[in-house]
C-alpha cells in the first residue's frame, strides 16, 4: 500500500481511504468488523464518515470496530448537516461544532478525532467563529487536524488565509466531488490546493458506480444497481459517456486491469490527491479497490486517458 502525506500535515494516510456512508444502514456492525479486520491486512489506514452518516450509525459501529486498534487508523468525520430539530442543530456555529464534536466523540467510543471536516460552508455563521471553534478544538486535543469538504477555492483561501493571520490551525484537506466525468475542480480548488500544500479528498471517485463499467448502453442500469433510481447515476447515462466508458475499459482491459481500478489510478495520477475514497457495501469492494493501489500510471499512460475522455 502507498501512503501520501495529508496536505501539509505530517500524518500519512492510505491513497486507498474507506467511505462508510453505509455502515450501520446496508452494512451490518459483523460485515463494518470484517471490512476493519481486512483494511489492517492490506494497509488501509483511512476511514471518512460523518455524523449524518445512517443516521449516526456510520460512527456507532466505527466506534464498536476499532476499539484497540485506533492507532492503525486515521479517522476522519464531519460536521453541519442536520442533527436535530431544533434551530441550532445544524450549520457551522461554535454552539452546533461543540456539540457535535461531544456527540461524535460519545459515538465513536474515543478521547480524539484525527480529522474533523466542515461538510459545507456556511453562508450565515461568520468564519472567524468557525475557525476560532475548530482551533479550540485542536489545541483541546479533541481533533488533531481540521479540513473542510465542498468549499469553493475562494472559501478555503478565505479561511486559511484568517487562520494564518490569527495563529489558528488550518485546513489541511478539501473533499470535492471529482471523477474522470466531473472535473470542475481542476479550474480554481485544485490550482489553490497545489499552490498551498491542500491535501485533495475526491469523493463519489467511480460515479456511483458508472465508472466501474457495469452500466451498458444495450442493458442500461442492472436490477437491484443504485442506477435505477439514483438521479445522480442516471445524469451520466448518456450515448456519450456509454463510449468514453466503453473505450477506457477496452484501454484498461489492454493492461489486464478493470475499469474502476482505471478511475481509480487516474484520480491518484491528479495532483495533490492523498487519498480516494470509494464508499463500501461489501468487503469485496475493499479489495478491489486496494488493487488500484499498485497501478501508477505514466504521465503518457494519463494524457491517453485524457484524449479518451475529451472525444
Amino acid at each position: 500500500m502507498e501512503y501520501r502525506q495529508l496536505g501539509n500535515s505530517g500524518v500519512r494516510v492510505s491513497v486507498i481511504g474507506m467511505g462508510t456512508n453505509r455502515f450501520g444502514n446496508k452494512v451490518e456492525q459483523a460485515e463494518v468488523n470484517n471490512v476493519i479486520d481486512t483494511a489492517v491486512d492490506l494497509g488501509v489506514n483511512f476511514i471518512d464518515t460523518a455524523d449524518v452518516y445512517a443516521d449516526n450509525q456510520s460512527e456507532v459501529t466505527l466506534g464498536h470496530a476499532l476499539k484497540g486498534r485506533w492507532d492503525k487508523f486515521v479517522l476522519a468525520t464531519k460536521v453541519y448537516f442536520k442533527t436535530g430539530d431544533g434551530p441550532n442543530d445544524y450549520g457551522a456555529s461554535r454552539y452546533h461544532i461543540m456539540n457535535g464534536v461531544e456527540a461524535s466523540l460519545r459515538r465513536l467510543q474515543s478521547d480524539h478525532i484525527d480529522l474533523y471536516q466542515m461538510h459545507r460552508w456556511d453562508p450565515l455563521t461568520p468564519i472567524e467563529e468557525t475557525m476560532r471553534t475548530l482551533d479550540d478544538l485542536v489545541r483541546s486535543g479533541k481533533v488533531r487536524y481540521i479540513g473542510a469538504s465542498a468549499y469553493a477555492a475562494w472559501q478555503l483561501a478565505q479561511a486559511n488565509l484568517l487562520a494564518e493571520m490569527r495563529g489558528w490551525s488550518r485546513f489541511v484537506t478539501v473533499q470535492s466531488h471529482y471523477h474522470m466525468l466531473e472535473r470542475e475542480v481542476e479550474k480554481e480548488v485544485i490550482p489553490y490546493c497545489q499552490a498551498e500544500n491542500i491535501g485533495f479528498i475526491p469523493y463519489f471517485p467511480l460515479a456511483g458506480g458508472f465508472l466501474t463499467g457495469k452500466y451498458t448502453r444495450e442493458e442500461g442500469a442492472p436490477e437491484g444497481s443504485r442506477g435505477e433510481s439514483s438521479q445522480y447515476v442516471q445524469q451520466y447515462m448518456t450515448d456519450a459517456n456509454y463510449t468514453r466508458v466503453e473505450k477506457l475499459t477496452t484501454w484498461a482491459e489492454n493492461r489486464e486491469r478493470t475499469m474502476a481500478e482505471l478511475a481509480i489510478a487516474w484520480l491518484l495520477a491528479q495532483p495533490q490527491v492523498c487519498s480516494v475514497i470509494s464508499g463500501l457495501t461489501r468487503l469485496e469492494h475493499l479489495q478491489q479497490n486496494a488493487k488500484a493501489a499498485d497501478w501508477q500510471l505514466t504521465a503518457v499512460e494519463v494524457n491517453q486517458v485524457n484524449d479518451i475522455l475529451a472525444d
